[in-house]
């Protein structure tokens, strides 16, 4: 076991050191030039020239690169162009917002798709297999903003009952736990949630059939094991898998959430990515996108750590 633990670690230093390189060039490679954001087009040469040397944009990309990865490792992102303030401050609002928003999409949709997958393996051809099937397909094939626009139109709209816009009150950034704040977050989770749902259905309907046909079930049921001991054996073997599939999904609702968090105004990481790119303000750009990254990155290293202690035949393959 502590072989398996060092080996995803030494896996997983490279892949963040890629993630970084990756992070900072492809910003520099996008079209568009950063100063327009704080300087007018007909500013004067030698103002050009002070501004490329305050934020450092006139050294060569490598030493640029090296400059900024050294400061991101003391916990320094950087300033943002558009507004001056410390990356690292905006960027951890918004992760902060996006982890609330992610976990509760996350939670709705693997709970939901947990349960009606394994209804619908252990009633397959039934009419709840083929309702949960359905519920499946629709959920990874509807995109997310048509979706939002959707519940928009008709739980603000029309019925008047939820918040459309906002993570609370009086377009209020801050988050508490009460009744005002939870009505906000009630659309844009429903909204994410949806393809982790219809994934995770999909995959937990599978694993349950297919287990359930194995030769040892059979001898189980044989042997007159009640159906709540079968479960457990069933729930064990799928675990692992599930396991594995819930953690991706829940990387991809981190980094996939900008078109909910813009059509919701969700103060996340997604909102500010997408006031980012307009923007062309690269030091924010820069430090979401690395920090995105690299949750995803300790989030799989996680899930492989947690894998072995369900299933124990992971670690000694």
């Amino acid at each position: 076991m502590l072989v398996y633990v060092l080996k995803r670690l030494l896996y997983a230093l490279p892949t963040a050191l890629g993630v970084t390189l990756v992070t900072f060039m492809l910003v520099y490679l996008a079209p568009g030039d950063p100063l327009n954001a704080i300087a007018p087009a007909d500013a004067p040469e030698d103002v050009i020239n002070a501004l490329k040397a305050t934020y450092g944009l006139d050294r060569p990309l490598p030493v640029r690169y090296g400059l900024w990865l050294w400061r991101a490792l003391h916990g320094d992102l950087g300033a943002s162009i558009a507004s001056g303030r410390a990356v690292s401050s905006e960027v951890f609002a918004a992760v902060t917002n996006t982890l609330l928003l992610a976990g509760a999409a996350a939670l709705l949709g693997v709970v939901l798709g947990c349960v009606l997958g394994a209804l619908a393996g252990y009633r397959t051809g039934s009419a709840i297999d083929r309702i949960a099937s359905a519920l499946s397909v629709v959920g990874v094939s509807i995109p997310h903003y048509w979706l939002g626009l959707v519940l928009t139109i008709i739980f603000s709209i029309q019925l008047g009952w939820l918040p459309a816009m906002g993570a609370g009150p009086g377009d209020s950034d801050g988050w508490r736990w009460d009744s005002a704040h939870l009505r906000h977050l009630v659309l844009p989770a429903v909204t994410l949630a949806v393809i982790p749902l219809g994934i995770i259905t999909r995959t937990v309907r599978a694993l349950v059939a297919d287990t359930l046909n194995q030769e040892f079930v059979v001898s189980l049921q044989a042997r007159g094991l009640g159906g709540g001991r079968i479960f457990r054996h069933v729930a064990k073997n799928a675990a692992p898998t599930v396991l594995a599939v819930a953690g991706l999904q829940v990387g991809y609702l981190m980094g996939g959430s900008i078109l909910v968090e813009t059509v919701f105004a969700w103060p996340g990481t997604g909102f500010m990515l997408n006031t980012a790119i307009f923007q062309r303000d690269i030091p924010l750009l820069q430090g979401t996108i690395l920090v995105l990254c690299l949750f995803f990155v300790v989030l799989n290293l996680a899930v492989d750590l947690l894998q072995p202690l369900l299933d124990p035949r992971i670690a000694r393959a």
